[in-house]
């Protein structure tokens, strides 16, 4: 939620502020605006609601002096409506200061309140034009930005990052955040901040994450850190993995496409030096210790959305290679029931971004409450990683479109290699058996480069089902987390209504939905596993077949038994049953990705959508 970028250096800070909202348009926003400290020494904003292009048309019409101090804003509405006057930057009284949030301030109406009784007046709907106000009304008393947001940071209770400049300050930028994200980048006579690095990865690679209840105020020649008291907070830089041309589209049609095609790096890249002679190595690991691992009795597994289902198939890889019991929970609802957690429990978080609020929240209760975390992230010097005990990173690279594809894989193998790692500590699985599945999940790459080639059968799929108002999908075992995962992503991507059930849930309840032209698309086992429960998955599509469902099958090549009761079949290479879910979910990332395509709908950028769900 919401796309932030500071920048102090010389006279491009326009241009450096549109890029970085450019490239964070991927987190989801509905309106757009910016504030320069021109050559002259005064503060200039400009804000519109809708798409940047909006805000561009704008600023090509009526351009704005460019300086070399500013501050950008990609909202997405929390408090107020999507409109111009709520958009950020929001100004103080005498309109010298501006100033720009990312989360909610839980206590502005009593803060709100408080304001208005002294005399002053609001022109927004928004919590964060109470935060604007307030740091004005500091800024007054002391002169320094830094002070004045120190000053006001210790009153706001929520969920909030802020950044703020002020005309009597050029070449300042000044940033505070808690339980929400901000970046700096370093550069050479120049300095950025941003919700995440792609805010500035054109210009620099050098980063350093900003932690918890601390402000940051950069110079173009400096940058000092402290915490909310003002205490100097020593912090460790590091390099971006990747340049500004992979959050570019490079001639695809949308980032989702380009994104599908990276499934099979992004499972490579993720296996990548954690293999010795055929054994997973997860020096990640290190920190907690063999000893811990032998002797965890539970693994918790805390994500959200598409994470959860990358969790749930890790759930049955792990139970089956570690013996230990495993437990699926969604972030937002775990610590709200006051769970069991001992100094044995390793509790497992999954995000992509680092920054889910649901997540860190769950992370931050599993470690009070004893546990061991390890967090599963794709975003280096992300929030979670840093409030665990250990991360496994996927290295999938910038995933843009709202909606997860490579990252689900990615986190899928992560979870794999866990796994097996622990199997491994614990003695579960012999080394034969673990250089087996290892040798599966090196091979799964390959395997899905192999499922894209069939993207143009299912995008005629998609065609003709255009008009279809509700798809249902079904899955036993392994292949239940991929129902899940292919109904959430037509719900994402092309606003139908769309389930997914374990297929022996059928008879249970769900069967009723099914009449004449239902689409039900079917994950089917390997035939060749005895425990697959592939001959129950057949005899459910002929259950349904006989009530007159269309069925799409996703089933392995060769698979005869399925092709007398399918209407379609999407054939997949074969592999073992945990590793056949890396290649049944990609057709149906594709035909989500198509049939929003040919709905003329937005693939990237849903309705309603963020990609970093910063807020609870």
């Amino acid at each position: 939620m919401c796309g932030i970028v500071g920048y102090v250096g010389n006279n491009k800070s326009l241009e450096v502020l549109l890029g970085g909202l450019k490239r964070l348009e991927y987190r989801g926003y509905d309106s757009a605006g910016v504030a320069i400290i021109d050559g002259a020494g005064k503060l200039e904003t400009r804000k519109r609601a809708g798409k940047l292009q909006m805000l561009l048309d704008d600023l090509s019409e009526h351009p704005l002096g460019n300086g070399a101090t500013g501050i950008g804003h990609t909202r997405w509405a929390t408090h107020g409506g999507p409109t111009d006057v709520n958009a950020h930057p929001h100004l103080s009284r005498d309109s010298k200061l501006a100033l720009i949030h990312n989360g909610i301030i839980e206590n502005f109406s009593e803060l709100k309140n408080e304001l208005l009784a002294e005399g002053e007046t609001f022109v927004s709907e928004t919590d964060t034009e109470v935060a604007a106000l307030l740091v004005g009304r500091e800024y007054a008393k002391s002169g320094n930005l830094t002070e004045a947001l120190r000053g006001v940071v210790a009153r706001l209770e929520g969920a909030f990052t802020l950044l703020a400049v002020h005309e009597d300050e050029p070449g300042v930028v000044v940033g505070a955040r808690r339980n929400s994200p901000l970046v700096i980048g370093l550069g050479d006579g120049e300095n950025f901040l941003g919700s995440d690095v792609a805010a500035f990865v054109e210009f620099t690679r050098r980063a350093v994450a900003i932690g918890q209840d601390q402000i940051v105020t950069i110079r173009p020649d400096s940058v000092e850190v402290t915490d909310f008291e003002g205490n100097a907070v020593h912090v460790e830089e590091f390099d971006i993995a990747w340049d500004a041309s992979a959050s570019e589209k490079g001639g695809w049609s949308s980032f989702m496409a380009k994104e599908i095609s990276e499934e099979p790096d992004a499972v490579a890249n993720t296996i990548l030096g954690r293999v010795q002679d055929g054994l997973v190595r997860l020096t990640e690991f290190e920190p907690l210790g063999d000893d811990v691992i032998a002797n965890i009795d539970r693994i918790v597994v805390v994500a959200c959305g598409t994470a959860a289902y990358a969790g749930m198939l890790g759930k049955y890889a792990i139970e089956a290679w570690a013996r230990v019991p495993v437990d699926v929970e969604l972030a937002h609802e775990f610590r709200y029931r006051n769970p069991i957690l001992t100094d044995r429990t390793l509790v497992i978080s999954i995000s992509q971004s680092g920054e889910t609020m649901d997540t860190l929240m769950a992370v931050k209760f599993a470690s009070e409450s004893g546990a061991k975390v390890v967090s599963v992230c794709n975003t280096h010097g992300a929030t979670i990683p840093r409030e665990s005990d250990a991360v496994v990173y996927t290295h999938a690279g910038p995933e843009v479109a709202v909606a997860s594809t490579k990252a689900f894989v990615a986190q899928v193998t992560a979870l794999y290699l866990i796994g097996l790692h622990i199997a491994g500590v614990r003695g579960t699985l012999s080394d034969e058996l673990i250089r087996e599945n290892v040798a599966e999940l090196q091979a799964v790459p390959a395997k899905i480069s192999e499922v894209l080639v069939t993207s143009q059968s299912i995008k005629q799929l998609a065609h003709w089902m255009t008009d279809t108002q509700s798809v249902l999908f079904l899955g036993r075992h392994v292949g239940y987390p991929i129902a899940l995962e292919g109904a959430l992503k037509l719900k994402e991507l092309a606003y139908i209504h769309a389930e997914g059930f374990a297929a022996g849930e059928l008879k249970h309840g769900p069967i009723a939905l099914i009449e004449p032209g239902q689409v039900v698309f079917v994950i089917v086992p390997s035939p060749r596993d005895p425990n697959s429960l592939h001959k129950k998955v057949v005899s459910n599509i002929q259950e349904i077949r006989a009530r007159g469902a269309r069925v799409i099958a996703i089933a392995e090549k060769g698979d005869a038994a399925v092709l007398p009761f399918a209407d379609e079949v999407i054939p997949i290479p074969l592999a073992g049953s945990f590793f056949e879910p890396l290649l049944a979910v990609i057709p149906l990332h594709i035909f989500g990705m198509e049939l929003s395509a040919a709905k003329g709908l937005d693939v990237d950028q849903p309705r309603n959508l963020a990609k970093s769900v910063t807020v609870e």
